[in-house]
């Protein structure tokens, strides 16, 4: 039985990678697989998934008034697709996750979502609350704060590394703006003292 999957993990925790190595198991074996990304996430380039050690694949980008239940039906119907995956998928509209539940419920296709759980304030973006409401399984994929705890934070630093404690939810952005911290370090550093 198909299902629902939400893999999540701050940044730098290897999600695009596994996304990607998961796909190519797939392919290997004659598998077709849809990849989509977010179209407001272009760092690899439009319409691409790409991983910090390299790996990349070409994606189709979803914008959030897209209705990927309609999409992900007809590109099954020209040819049928073995499981779908999404990158950055914190970045789905809540309709949009309970589209890709529809694929699972309706036609049978196992749909994995990879994205980030809260934003630099902690904060649960929309998408990936309504995973963590409806995803029949939530897969944590962990990475390492500076002082070797689980991280589970993310803040945002400005261009000279000081913590960005304000500003709009979704900013884009790898190394250079994001920094992965436990939930001690991640408090220690958005507290205003």
């Amino acid at each position: 039985m198909a299902k629902l999957y939400f893999h999540y993990a701050t940044m730098n925790a290897g999600k695009s990678t596994m996304l990607l190595q998961a796909s190519y198991n797939y392919q290997e074996r004659g598998m077709r697989t849809a990849i989509f990304i977010a179209a407001v996430d272009d760092r690899a380039g439009a319409g691409r998934v790409a991983s910090r050690i390299g790996l990349s694949s070409d994606a189709t980008p979803f914008k959030a008034a897209d209705n990927l239940f309609e999409i992900i039906a007809g590109m099954h119907n020209e040819e049928p697709i073995a499981c779908v995956f999404v990158d950055e998928a914190q970045f789905l509209s809540p309709e949009q996750v309970w589209q890709l539940a529809r694929i699972t419920d309706r036609i049978g296709i196992p749909v994995m979502a990879y994205g980030l759980r809260t934003d630099f304030q902690g904060k649960l973006f929309p998408g990936s609350l309504e995973l963590l409401a409806i995803a029949d399984e939530l897969r944590e994929v962990r990475t390492i704060c500076f002082c070797g705890r689980k991280a589970t934070m993310v803040v945002r630093v400005d261009e000279a590394g000081e913590v960005v404690r304000e500003g709009a939810q979704v900013e884009v952005g790898g190394n250079e703006k994001y920094v992965s911290l436990c939930r001690r370090h991640w408090e220690e550093k958005m507290r205003c003292d």
